[in-house]
């Protein structure tokens, strides 16, 4: 979908997730916040490789992100 800036941020309401993800060369950075801005869990840092992403899956961190995940709205 085609959006703009102000269409997308029309969409964001109290119940949205939004998660970031910084992708890196060695490590990425995953990060969940609400509508104003503010963490819902601990950043999630994991290593570029498939042990690492394993690895992050199963942590309290990311069971959590996903519990959250499935109580929020989704935006395409």
């Amino acid at each position: 979908m085609d959006f703009t800036q102000n269409q997308r941020l029309m969409q964001i309401t109290e119940n949205t997730l939004i998660i970031g993800v910084d992708i890196a060369k060695r490590k990425h950075v995953a990060r969940a916040i609400d509508d104003r801005g503010r963490d819902l869990v601990k950043r999630l840092v994991f290593e570029n490789t498939l042990p690492g992403l394993k690895h992050s899956s199963k942590s309290n961190d990311a069971q959590t992100l996903l519990l959250a995940w499935n109580q929020q709205d989704t935006i395409g």
